[in-house]
């Protein structure tokens, strides 16, 4: 059987290269024959990904950062025969990699493949795209387009949150409308929603503690209130993973939901901009096969 090796040479201020040669090793103690694909655009890891579910190969690994990642998850979903996913996280938040307790180290992430120990991770579906981290809906979610990649190299993650916290001064609420797994679970004004697969949300590994990376939920917040005196409440539960207990936040799981607003909005899909609502989202359980740590 052979192994897929996608490297986006420009992630990782360019690291992935640096690791090819190892990387070929690795997969060269279990596969009869290695294939290298390089991106060179947006999309060409999904194609390439997409490529590796003809049944002729056991493993995909990928090097690149969250956008690469988000590709190689929409071209292995609901393929028939999918080889096992590993990557290498180089990417500036890497939520995915943190729910999954992938070393953000390169060397101890090309390690795992040694053990391969696998495990079948959920995944969300959107209309015909796919996500593993969050859907986000909000000023605060759309602040984030606004982050250049300056600020993302020089600040990581912290650049998301200093952004976010300039829409503070604008803050408008909305009336939302949720409904999750067919039943109306939200109709009132909020400030932004979040749905996570996972605990880990920009950075933050406690967002959503009780989320498992296999639990086939959609952890759903619903901030309601934005005062400077009730986001002082938050930011300490927001640490601890306490936020499903905050009152100034809603909290459901659902299978599937189904969200519209009273004004124009736009739902962030895996930290990109997605489609306008109205959306319905899923979630399909244990969809992808990650290579994973023994401990997980």
């Amino acid at each position: 059987m052979r192994a897929m090796l996608i490297i986006n040479p420009s992630s990782g201020k360019e690291k992935a290269m640096d690791y090819e040669e190892r990387a070929v090793g690795i997969l060269g103690k279990r596969h009869d024959l290695v294939v290298i694909r390089y991106t060179e655009k947006a999309g060409d890891a999904a194609k390439f990904a997409a490529e590796a579910c003809d049944g002729t190969y056991k493993t995909l690994l990928a090097m690149g950062g969250d956008g690469t990642i988000n590709e190689c998850v929409n071209g292995l979903a609901e393929k028939k025969q999918k080889p096992a996913f590993a990557f290498v996280p180089l990417g500036t938040v890497n939520d995915f990699a943190r729910a999954l307790q992938i070393p953000k180290k390169p060397k101890e992430a090309l390690a795992l493949l040694e053990d391969y120990h696998t495990k079948r991770v959920d995944i969300g579906k959107l209309g015909d795209r796919y996500f593993m981290n969050v859907l986000a809906v909000g000023i605060i979610a759309e602040a984030v387009y606004d982050v250049t990649p300056e600020e993302k190299s020089k600040y990581g993650h912290f650049a998301y949150l200093m952004e976010g916290a300039k829409a503070f001064r604008n803050k408008t609420p909305f009336q939302l409308q949720i409904e999750v797994d067919g039943k109306e679970a939200y109709h009132d004004k909020a400030y932004m929603m979040l749905a996570a697969m996972t605990n880990s949300v920009a950075g933050f590994e406690k967002f959503a503690e009780q989320a498992e990376v296999d639990d086939h939920q959609l952890h759903i917040f619903l901030l309601k209130d934005l005062s400077i005196s009730k986001a002082v409440s938050i930011i300490p539960d927001l640490f601890k993973g306490n936020l499903d207990s905050n009152e100034q936040v809603a909290y459901f799981k659902a299978k599937s939901i189904r969200v519209k607003a009273d004004t124009e909005l736009v739902v962030n899909i895996d930290g990109d901009e997605g489609v306008p609502l109205p959306f319905q989202a899923e979630v399909l359980p244990e969809e992808i096969q990650v290579i994973v740590p023994k401990q997980l």
